[in-house]
């Protein structure tokens, strides 16, 4: 199986980062086109974001983590299978603080500069406006400034870049974030489908912890109230007289306040654990 990722940009890292947690590795740090990793069944290939669905759609690339907007500006038909959380942006249309568009019928007759041609007059077709594209590759912000466009539709994710060039949204066209993507012939196969379930483990597992604590049967209830867990915390019989041993999860943005109630109801011996993978 070959996943396509980027070779560069901000979602490069983040791919390699969640492909190590679902225990796929890269075995070499030269980003070669195509890199062996530690599953002898499984190569990486290391693309242009913006070319990755059209390698997956053709069948050079079985799966690809791309960004949402490249899928939908190539225009191809791939699978998405699933969002992965990082990445995350807004494609916009913006104008300079000072123009006197106030509305996205005002840009009718204006030009558009952008990277995402296919994305701006599919948009712009759709609301019956005639705008004229302007093609770029990097640096979109400064087209109003230079003369060869009024406006532009763009990424942002903070969207302090906008803030910094005087610039203002005027409409929102479509969120984005980095998707994992396979070609539609073989998305129900076994290697893919086992990709998925390993990838999904991961993202289930973002932020939660694995409590275990011992607690006196008497206040089995109180503890239940504390943490109900996903299904119901697991109990089991301890050999310590009237002791049980509670096993729950937990996310980690309510362990300080639930630790602290563990402890006043009398839950003792608790011990905390990260969770690498979690599938319901």
């Amino acid at each position: 199986m070959i996943i396509a990722i980027p070779n560069k940009g901000r979602l490069s890292e983040p791919s390699l980062e969640l492909l190590r947690e679902a225990g796929i590795k890269v075995e070499s740090s030269e980003r070669r086109l195509i890199v062996p990793t530690n599953n002898p069944r499984i190569n990486v290939l290391f693309a242009r974001a913006r070319d990755i669905p059209h390698y997956v759609a053709n069948g050079s690339a079985d799966v690809g983590i791309t960004g949402y907007d490249m899928v939908v500006e190539s225009g191809v038909d791939v699978e998405v299978v699933l969002k992965l959380g990082f990445g995350k942006a807004k494609l916009v249309v913006a104008v300079p603080m000072d123009s006197d568009v106030k509305s996205l019928e005002d840009l009718n007759g204006k030009r558009i500069a952008t990277e995402f041609r296919n994305v701006a007059e599919r948009f712009f077709r759709e609301r019956g406006l005639n705008v004229t594209i302007v093609e770029v590759s990097g640096a979109c912000e400064n087209a109003p400034y230079i003369g060869i466009a009024d406006a532009i539709l763009d990424l942002t994710s903070t969207g302090t870049t906008l803030r910094v060039n005087n610039l203002r949204v005027v409409e929102e066209v479509l969120e984005t974030e980095a998707v994992l993507i396979a070609n539609r012939d073989i998305v129900n196969e076994f290697e893919v489908k086992a990709l998925v379930t390993s990838i999904r483990g991961v993202l289930n597992a973002k932020g939660m912890m694995y409590l275990m604590m011992n607690v006196p049967s008497n206040i089995l209830e109180d503890v239940k109230k504390i943490v109900p867990g996903l299904k119901g915390p697991t109990v089991m019989k301890v050999e310590d007289g009237d002791m049980l041993a509670v096993h729950v999860v937990v996310h980690e943005d309510k362990l300080f306040e639930v630790l602290e109630r563990l402890k006043k109801v009398g839950a003792r011996d608790i011990l905390i654990i990260p969770i690498q993978r979690l599938i319901y």
